[in-house]
């Protein structure tokens, strides 16, 4: 899943998303921190290619994106919207094609703006990146191209305080950053960093009411932070191969940030610290069981304020969470199975 896959919605209840072969399923807590109802297939019957994406508003509301094949060599986005996480999420419905059709061209992004208005991006068959956006009152505007060469997959989507939409990828020689400068309008590429991120490990997390930070692993194995208009910021060595998940939270009173990725041992690596302080450093704590290969972790704060982390196995198909302690610091509890 490109995106956190672990929400809180509007009623405090807490909501995962799961690839699932040819689905994606979805499982909610019946009450804010209490049991899960079974999985459920988001979106009716329809068949998708792996890789979906979410991305969600101010608003709670949860926007699924993924491929859908249309014949032998044929595939179409499809959109679907689920409003809480005890409701049924809205059947997909499809949204068109970057290049009008053809074959899948990328991992698609979803980020939402602050009038819940849902911004698909995904690499396009030219190697740039290209942009669907909701109208506000309902329906799709065209196709956007946003340009750019040689654009990786997985690309970073993220909302800024501000409300504005925002895009990172990688391409070559270093990283790109698009930004909205008026609500509504389309993102423009803002400058470069020629920084190295090893692909599949971008992501972007709105750090203050001005900026978002990208989290990417640099060739020398280094987790780095990047802020556009400033140089990237080694933070400490990455715990392991793929992206971290991230989010702030309080802890003793302070703005942190707070890091987990799966580890080289097979556990997840929680660290943390101030809020774009990086120079103060950061340190690895690993948590929980080892986890098989394909697992990620994702990070969110429950109804009462306090941190929440998933782990999920593909392959197994296993759920882990774990909350926060009401103690001081940053104490998980046990790990349960869900």
């Amino acid at each position: 899943m490109n995106g956190d896959w672990l929400l809180r919605g509007r009623d405090g209840r807490l909501t995962v998303y799961l690839p699932s072969d040819d689905a994606v399923l979805c499982r909610a807590e019946l009450v804010p921190g209490g049991p899960w109802e079974t999985p459920r297939r988001v979106g009716g019957d329809q068949r998708l290619h792996p890789g979906p994406a979410v991305g969600q508003g101010a608003d709670g509301y949860a926007h699924l994106v993924a491929w859908r094949p249309t014949g032998s060599d044929g595939s179409v986005l499809v959109h679907s919207t689920h409003f809480r996480p005890r409701l049924a999420p809205l059947d997909w419905t499809p949204v068109g094609h970057p290049g009008k059709k053809g074959d899948r061209t990328g991992t698609p992004a979803v980020a939402v703006d602050d009038r819940g208005r849902a911004h698909v991006f995904v690499r396009d068959k030219g190697g740039g990146v290209s942009l669907l956006a909701q109208k506000e009152k309902g329906g799709w505007n065209p196709w956007q191209d946003l340009g750019g060469e040689g654009v990786q997959d997985r690309l970073a989507a993220v909302t800024g305080e501000s409300g504005l939409v925002e895009l990172y990828a990688a391409v070559p020689g270093g990283i790109a950053h698009w930004r909205q400068e008026e609500p509504g309008k389309q993102p423009v590429r803002t400058g470069d960093t020629g920084a190295f991120a090893r692909p599949g490990t971008l992501y972007a997390l709105a750090t203050s009411a001005e900026r978002t930070t990208l989290y990417f692993t640099d060739g020398r194995g280094e987790l780095c932070a990047w802020r556009p208009g400033a140089d990237p910021v080694p933070l400490l060595p990455a715990a392991g191969p793929g992206p971290v998940s991230a989010v702030r939270c309080d802890v003793e009173g302070h703005d942190c940030t707070v890091l987990a990725q799966r580890s080289a041992s097979g556990r997840v690596a929680f660290a943390a610290y101030p809020s774009e302080r990086e120079e103060l450093g950061a340190a690895w704590t690993e948590s929980g069981p080892a986890l098989p290969p394909d697992a990620t972790v994702s990070l969110t704060l429950g109804a009462d304020g306090r941190l929440v982390a998933a782990t999920l196995s593909p392959s197994s198909g296993r759920l882990l969470l774990s909350r926060r302690k009401d103690e001081a610091g940053l104490a998980l509890g046990a790990w349960e199975a869900v």
